[in-house]
């Protein structure tokens, strides 16, 4: 169960969603009962049916930024970048009024340092330096920039969902691709599982009595880094930031000693929520940076259920649900959802694990 290849399935590209479903919570769900081993069938909407009073949702509130800017090198050839550590930016621009942090660029040949950026709205950004595939950028204008970048910037999608170039689209993922409580700037991905949700599904879970938690992770680029050793546990999981309130942690803690079950809506909540856990499954408030690798033969301390997307193959994210239940039964669930011709990935539909 350590191998990258035990962490592999067959998945037809068709299957691969390429656009939102068109009323988010219609999308399909496939539920998980661990204890009984089964497998069913559903719309998303009906989860509130799968929820008792006093079960607590978790849910990820960041807002992706549009983090992809389109220009030119002062030679002429054309450059992308892409912002992958906004909260770092925010933090330098504070100290030093200058948003600098780490991006990918895209250009026939990389930059060297000190070359100047020409992006699209009258951007101007430097190149500082380089390490290994990331580079430092400094863009101008300092606390202006970020109006700069919201007006100007598109959404970065995925690498898998392949449409770039179509302005009417791009405009409708900047609400697309993003949940309905997003309200904490910094990720460069969805917290996708919670794309699934609708301001009226929220509303009837609340009236039922199932609590809403609200946690901030600001899902980094490195969700997407492919795993490249054969034995998993070598592997080196990337860090995002994090911040869990006062108010989270008392309504998780409370929860928890209730016997009520805490729900976590995407891997980014479950890695939250597991990563500050102690082993009384309690946590505490805070902020940092959470590098927590999970995978098969991890205990779960926190975490009760999960609603969760379908991940790509021989992913860090399929090796932490293959955790939270089994590795075989897992892969077995995707079959069936292959068979049955679900939407995958960001945009495609959802399991729930209890």
């Amino acid at each position: 169960m350590f191998q990258l290849s035990d962490y592999d399935y067959h998945l037809p590209e068709k299957l691969i969603a390429q656009r939102p479903c068109g009323e988010r919570s219609q999308s399909r769900l496939l539920r998980v009962k661990r204890e009984l081993g089964r497998f069913s069938h559903h719309k998303f909407f009906e989860l509130e049916s799968f929820l008792n009073p006093g079960d607590l949702l978790v849910v990820n509130n960041t807002r992706v930024i549009p983090a992809r800017l389109m220009g030119q090198k002062e030679s002429g050839g054309r450059v992308e970048v892409l912002i992958i550590d906004y909260a770092a930016g925010m933090k330098h621009l504070d100290e030093t009024g200058v948003f600098q942090c780490d991006c990918l660029l895209r250009a026939s040949r990389r930059p060297k340092p000190g070359t100047v950026l020409f992006m699209e709205g009258g951007i101007r950004a430097r190149v500082v330096s380089h390490r290994e595939r990331v580079s430092a950028v400094a863009f101008e204008d300092g606390p202006a920039f970020i109006d700069r970048l919201k007006g100007n910037g598109q959404i970065p999608l995925p690498p898998y969902i392949k449409r770039y170039g179509d302005p009417e689209q791009a405009e409708k993922d900047k609400k697309n691709y993003q949940t309905v409580y997003a309200e904490a700037d910094g990720a460069v991905a969805a917290p996708t599982a919670g794309l699934h949700f609708t301001e009226r599904l929220m509303a009837g879970l609340q009236a039922k009595g199932v609590g809403v938690a609200r946690i901030t992770l600001h899902v980094g680029y490195g969700t997407f880094v492919p795993v490249r050793v054969a034995d998993i546990r070598d592997h080196e999981i990337h860090s995002e930031f994090f911040t869990v309130s006062q108010e989270a942690a008392r309504m998780i803690n409370e929860t928890k000693a209730r016997g009520g079950r805490v729900v976590a809506v995407g891997t980014t909540s479950v890695r939250t929520l597991e990563f500050i856990a102690g082993e009384d499954g309690r946590v505490a408030a805070g902020a940092g940076q959470c590098n927590l690798f999970i995978y098969p033969g991890y205990r779960f301390k926190c975490v009760d259920a999960m609603v969760t997307n379908f991940h790509l193959p021989k992913s860090t994210l399929l090796m932490l649900i293959s955790a939270f239940y089994d590795r075989k039964k897992i892969l077995d669930a995707y079959g069936l959802a292959v068979d049955e011709k679900y939407r995958f990935f960001s945009y495609g539909d959802a399991m729930f694990i209890e």
